[in-house]
């Protein structure tokens, strides 16, 4: 009989503060869903093979074409273009690994990334945030460092994906100091760096490795950090983009290949088109992190979706982004390659387009077999706004997805014939021993949902879901607790930032 594997839901954390299960990644329970038979997905892999080996792809970054063209691909000597053999394109791809640990500062936050393993990320990038009391506004600093402590408190985020919404009130000189030093000691878990320009790079990676007090040796072999390279669609690798590659790649760290691929835009009109030209750069961008280091951990991303044809706005949670979704794990696994898709709306208000295209969205991640979950909690408006009653509905449906993927208990003592004999016909199970030792455990209880009859609703003050999400993410925030930090360590780290930012940062222009 199977073993239900029980995993302390809703058990109280170490501080007491509030109820939730302890940090696990999910797991999946069945086969990642298929909606592309093999000879199709073979047809994308073979449209995508011709299209880098006869039209190729542009890049921008003139060391990288130079690494490309000692790697063996067609590079000329007067253009940006560079035109790859399938068979080198593939021989490259396969040195990838399939699976690997990124390691938080603290070990008990280690991701594992591959198999059946599953990690969800709070929202990243979004020009500005929203909360009820406040309204709309530029991302700001105080903003950003909220958004982190709620990250961190909640145990079904399990990575940061970057940056929830952007501190536009520091200077981008030195923004990404600030940000990354926030990271690191606000939050103990895994986190995302920008790919924008070496040397915020290098500066981040060096950062991560002062704030786990690990030495440069270890840290290129552990995998502590990552990137996510956007490719420019169609057909378009910049500067900033290959210089995260090399940068990361080198020195051991994931980097997340995503080409932003919108059907009726910036890719064609047809899924199936969109997918070639999402496959195409994925597999360049794969292709070349393996000639920057052989081994070097890297992941598939999928970000097509369609574009609003009236407006020529990004559509999210729609069928099309769920099929791309789920064809994109396909591929992934074709390739055997870790895969990242996204939990993503374009709704303008935390209402009900919101809720049915996020549950859309993550529940086509969840079908097409994904590794990590960016824009787990948070997302609006196409991704312009990081929303924090929509954060705690987010996690709230993470918290819910999390228990549907945790396995069923079905041995003899949960079959439960001696308490269904016991109570007989016209009984009830409310009072029995079986029922009573598992009462506080027993469902999944959403905390925003409000199950009372309307009466009993009506009189409380009739709440809805934002109402008690703003209640929830303010009484969240009032308790946080920062994580220990070894003062040494903290020491170096500050040292490190001082000391770049009287050198003047970073230049603000590629």
């Amino acid at each position: 009989m199977a073993k239900r594997i029980r995993r302390g839901r809703r058990s109280a954390p170490a501080s007491g503060v509030f109820e939730q299960a302890p940090f696990a990644q999910p797991k999946r329970n069945s086969e990642p869903k298929r909606i592309a038979s093999d000879d199709e997905i073979e047809a994308i892999h073979l449209a995508s093979l011709r299209l880098l080996s006869t039209t190729g792809i542009d890049v921008l970054h003139e060391g990288a074409r130079e690494i490309m063209r000692k790697a063996g691909a067609e590079v000329k000597s007067d253009s940006h273009r560079v035109r790859f053999d399938a068979e080198l394109l593939m021989s490259l791809v396969a040195q990838a690994p399939s699976s690997f640990t990124l390691h938080a500062r603290n070990p008990a936050h280690n991701v594992h990334i591959g198999d059946d393993h599953m990690a969800f990320c709070m929202m990243a990038s979004a020009p500005n945030a929203s909360c009820m009391e406040n309204g709309r506004r530029t991302g700001n600093q105080k903003d950003f460092q909220q958004f982190l402590k709620l990250s961190q408190q909640h145990n079904v985020l399990h990575m940061n994906g970057g940056y929830p919404c952007e501190p536009v009130d520091l200077h981008a000189s030195v923004r990404h100091l600030d940000c990354i030093f926030d990271l690191a000691t606000l939050t103990d878990k895994v986190f995302c760096i920008y790919s924008l320009g070496a040397d915020r790079n290098i500066d981040g990676m060096e950062m991560t490795r002062i704030a786990r007090g690990v030495s440069e040796e270890q840290f290129s072999n552990e995998p502590s950090v990552w990137t996510v390279i956007n490719t420019n669609s169609p057909l378009q690798l910049d500067i900033p983009m290959m210089q995260g590659i090399i940068e990361m790649s080198s020195r051991g760290q994931m980097v997340v290949i995503t080409p932003f691929t919108l059907s009726g835009a910036m890719a064609p009109v047809t899924i199936a088109g969109a997918l070639v030209l999402q496959n195409a750069e994925a597999l360049a961008g794969i292709a070349f992190s393996q000639m920057v280091k052989a081994g070097s951990p890297v992941m598939y991303g999928g970000f097509t979706s369609n574009v609003d044809m009236k407006s020529g706005s990004p559509a999210f949670g729609t069928p099309e982004y769920m099929k791309a979704q789920i064809i994109g794990g396909q591929l992934a696994r074709r390739y055997q390659l870790p895969y990242r898709t996204s939990n993503v709306c374009a709704a303008n208000t935390v209402d009900a387009q919101a809720a049915y295209e996020s549950v859309f969205s993550l529940w086509g991640a969840i079908e097409s077999g994904l590794h990590v979950l960016k824009h787990g909690a948070g997302w609006m408006e196409g991704g312009l706004c990081c929303s924090f009653e929509k954060t705690m509905l987010d996690i709230d449906l993470l918290q819910m997805v999390h228990a549907f993927l945790e396995p069923l208990d079905f041995s003899d003592d949960a079959l439960a014939l001696d308490a269904i004999n016991d109570v007989g016909p016209g009984g009830h199970f409310f009072g029995t021993e079986h029922t009573q030792s598992r009462f506080k455990n027993a469902f999944y209880a959403p905390v925003l949902s409000d199950w009372r009859n309307f009466e009993s609703w009506h009189d409380a003050g009739r709440p809805d879901a934002m109402q008690k999400a703003n209640r929830l993410w303010q009484e969240r925030l009032a308790v946080y607790e920062k994580p220990a930090m070894d003062q040494s360590v903290l020491e170096e780290l500050t040292e490190f930032v001082e000391k770049r930012k009287t050198e003047g940062g970073v230049a603000t222009d590629f």
